[in-house]
Formats: C-alpha cells, sequence, structure tokens
C-alpha cells in the first residue's frame, strides 16, 4: 500500500470499516429478528388457540364448532380430540405425520429441520359435555423460510452495498481531500515554474485543511519577500561595486603606461589588474543572474548558425588551451540553425570551455561536439581533466560553490555553471553532467530546433 493514494487508503479503510459494521449489523439483526418472529409466531398460535374455546358450543350433547373454527388465520390449524386422544373434528395441516403427546399450555416443537411445527395443547370443559383437547398446529419451517430469504437477499445486496458505499467514500473523500490536491499542484507548479507569486487560495474556510492553505500562502509570502529582498540587495550590491572595479581597472592601466616603474612595482600593479578583472567578471556574472532572477534578462532570438558559432568559440578558446598544453578538437556538423541568442549562446560555450580549460590535466585534452537528433540539436563537451566527485556533482549548478579540489584553481568564482544551466533552460533546453573523479567530465545540452529548420 506503499505506493497507494491517501484517498485510495482512506476509501479502503473506510469501506472495511463500514463493511465490518454493516456485517455485525445484519448478524445482530437477523438473530434478534428471527427470535422475534418465532417469539411472535408462539403467541400467534397460543391466543388463537384460547380464542378457539368460543367457537365450540355444545347442542344436543354434542359438540358444534363455528365456522370460524375451521377457518386458517395466521397460519394456525386448529383440531379437536377427546381425552383419549381421538380426533373429532378440525384441520390438520398437510404434511403433519407427527404424534405427539398432549401436554397443556406448553409448546412443542416437532418434526425435522425441513418440516418443523409448533404444537399447543389447552384442555376445554364444554359445559355438560367431557373434557376435550384443544390443539394448534403452526408451521415453523414457513417462518424460518421467510427470514432464511431475507438472508439470501442480504447476502446478494451486500457486495453492491459494499460497493455502493467504496464508491461514495471515494467521492466525499476526494472532495474532502480537494484542497490537498490544490495545495499539491501549486508546490508542483511552484517548483516548476520557480514563481513564488502563485498561492493556493482556497476560501477561508475555519477546517484544519483550509488553516493549512492560508498558512502555506503566508509563508509563501513571507519567502518570497525575503527572496525578492535578496533579488534586490545582491543587484543593489553588484551595481555599487561595478564602478569601483571599473575604475581599479583604469588605474591600473594607466599607471602600467608609465615607463618609470621599477619591476616591483609593474609587478604588483599586475597583481592588482587581474583580481581587479576577476572581482569585475564576478560582479559581472552577479548582475546577470540578478537580472535573470528578476525575469529582466531579455533575450534576442534569432535563426543562427550555431555551427560557425560553435567552431568560432571553440578556435577562440583553443589559443588559451595551448598554452596550457591542452589538445582542442572538434566534431561539429555543419550548417546546423536554431533560434538563439548570439551572446548568450557564446557565454554558455566559453563558460564550459573555460571550465574544461581551468580543471584540466597535463597534456590532456577537450573535445567540442555538436550534432542533430531529430528535433533537438545536441552539445557536447568533454575532457579528461581532474572531474568532479560524486558528492560534489549535485552542487555543481549552485551559485558560489566550489568543490575543495576546485577552490586552489585560480579564478573560477562559482557562478559560470548557473548561468550556463540558466541559458540553456532559457531557449527551452536542457544541460546535464556526467564526470568521474580523476578520469573526466562531460557536459551535454540540448537545444530546441523547429522542424526543416536546417538550413542548406
Amino acid at each position: 500500500m506503499k505506493g497507494w493514494s491517501l484517498k485510495i487508503k482512506v476509501t479502503l479503510v473506510y469501506t472495511l470499516f463500514m463493511t465490518l459494521l454493516t456485517c455485525v449489523s445484519l448478524g445482530l439483526l437477523f438473530s434478534l429478528s428471527s427470535q422475534e418472529i418465532l417469539e411472535s409466531v408462539q403467541k400467534e398460535l397460543e391466543d388463537r388457540v384460547y380464542d378457539s374455546t368460543e367457537e365450540i358450543s355444545v347442542k344436543k350433547e354434542k359438540l358444534v364448532p363455528d365456522r370460524d373454527f375451521y377457518n386458517l388465520e395466521d397460519g394456525v390449524y386448529l383440531s379437536l380430540y377427546d381425552m383419549d386422544g381421538n380426533f373429532l373434528f378440525g384441520r390438520i395441516p398437510y404434511g403433519f405425520q407427527e404424534k405427539a403427546e398432549f401436554s397443556e399450555g406448553q409448546i412443542q416443537t416437532v418434526g425435522k429441520e425441513e418440516n418443523k411445527w409448533y404444537v399447543f395443547d389447552v384442555k376445554y370443559h364444554p359445559g355438560a359435555f367431557q373434557d376435550v383437547y384443544i390443539r394448534g398446529i403452526c408451521s415453523v419451517s414457513h417462518a424460518e423460510s421467510g427470514i432464511k430469504t431475507v438472508r439470501r437477499v442480504a447476502v446478494i445486496l451486500l457486495p453492491l452495498l459494499v460497493l455502493f458505499m467504496g464508491g461514495a467514500g471515494y467521492f466525499f473523500i476526494g472532495r474532502t481531500l480537494w484542497p490537498v490536491k490544490q495545495i499539491t499542484e501549486t508546490v508542483r507548479s511552484i517548483q516548476k515554474d520557480r514563481d513564488l507569486s502563485k498561492r493556493v487560495g482556497l476560501s477561508h474556510g475555519k477546517d484544519e485543511i483550509c488553516e493549512m492553505a492560508n498558512t502555506f500562502d503566508d509563508m509563501l509570502t513571507q519567502i518570497e519577500d525575503t527572496v525578492q529582498r535578496e533579488k534586490q540587495f545582491t543587484s543593489d550590491v553588484s551595481h555599487e561595486l561595478r564602478m569601483p572595479a571599473a575604475v581599479i581597472l583604469a588605474q591600473c592601466e594607466e599607471l602600467l603606461e608609465e615607463e618609470n616603474l621599477t619591476d616591483n612595482q609593474r609587478i604588483q600593479l599586475c597583481r592588482i589588474q587581474k583580481k581587479a578583472a576577476e572581482m569585475s567578471n564576478m560582479i559581472s556574472s552577479l548582475l546577470f543572474l540578478s537580472r535573470a532572477d528578476q525575469g529582466r534578462q531579455m533575450l534576442t532570438k534569432e535563426l543562427v548558425n550555431i555551427s560557425e558559432l560553435t567552431e568560432m568559440s571553440a578556435l577562440e578558446m583553443g589559443l588559451l588551451a595551448e598554452k596550457e598544453q591542452i589538445h582542442l578538437q572538434t566534431d561539429i556538423q555543419e550548417n546546423l540553425y536554431a533560434k538563439v541568442d548570439e551572446s548568450l549562446y557564446i557565454r554558455m560555450l566559453i563558460n564550459l570551455l573555460s571550465n574544461a580549460i581551468a580543471y584540466h590535466r597535463e597534456h590532456g585534452y577537450i573535445k567540442v561536439s555538436l550534432f542533430r537528433i531529430e528535433n533537438r540539436i545536441v552539445g557536447k563537451i568533454e575532457d579528461n581533466g581532474q572531474g568532479i566527485s560524486q558528492e560534489d556533482l549535485p552542487h555543481i549548478w549552485e551559485r558560489f560553490y566550489r568543490a575543495d579540489r576546485a577552490r586552489t584553481q585560480g579564478n573560477h568564482s562559482g557562478l559560470g555553471l548557473p548561468m550556463v544551466k540558466w541559458i540553456a533552460e532559457a531557449h527551452g533546453g536542457k544541460i546535464q553532467v556526467e564526470s568521474c573523479l580523476g578520469r573526466g567530465t562531460c557536459f551535454t545540452f540540448w537545444l530546441p530546433t523547429e522542424e526543416n529548420g536546417e538550413k542548406k
């Protein structure tokens, strides 16, 4: 039952409970009702026999019964016997062949299960005539057959009743749990669209689920406010730091043009310039991601030859790879076209290639591949560098995250891969990574392309 929904589980528990309750109730009802019916039959038998004394009279020293004595009332057959047990007159039911001893004032049960009878005898003294016995007989089997018929009907209707209870329970439980489903769908929508402005929006009820939904909406409001303040803070700080970093770089360039600098001064200025450039790049990345978070990073998509863009980016980064003694090779299918933002696509490739170069192995290689599969363009950046551990792999898309091994690798701030992921997803694609520590890494990205989008 682990994989079943809560609605089904509650419905099953409800149905089982109601079925058990119905069975117990019917069992008690049938037990009590059968006893009541049999007692009612016995009471009717006694009353009919006692009432029949008024239907017998003596005329000319003979017993004369009224017509009513022969009537079959309440299923009771009446008959009259002398004290020796000889039948005088009356009616005996068909099939009654039992010879029961006369027992005044007591109900006897005679016969077998399928043909059982109640017998009740009363001694009667009709005036000057000798005493006689009035015997009443009624069928027990007939009364019990009615009970059995009701039981059979109940057994037939019980499965239908169970199905009805299960269906009704499933419907009403579903209606009850509908707000929970709405909460779940809202959470999934927020996760998918990354839109914290969405709310469950249930009506202001007083039940627990409505209170939970309203609490959840309040929590989302607080989280959204916190995230917005954080985004605004990042954007404001980046803007404020952008100008000082630009001034430092400009001053460094101006000072390095001086001819009277000593070698030590020039070395120190170069270090400052390098760190200022790293700071400027980091600030630029922060601004980019901040605008992306706020939905202000615009994309200008055009149908371009991304085969050429990929080749151009690989040639540009190939010069840097040669300095690090890395062999960069390409396997790019020609004339692949897609609607992309040219500058952002190039930035994605540059970030991936610079990442591969930064964590290279001596005399290693980097392979850039680009090809089309059906209506998707697939790109791969493979290397045999240091690789990424399985513990670090899920976190590489987080901002400022760098594995311990990567922290010693120069000027990487941990913002490049989050930018790459955003660019791929902003173009309707996705990116994934496969890596093994000490053996290398492979980044694979997919971009959609229109049918017949390849120009020839």
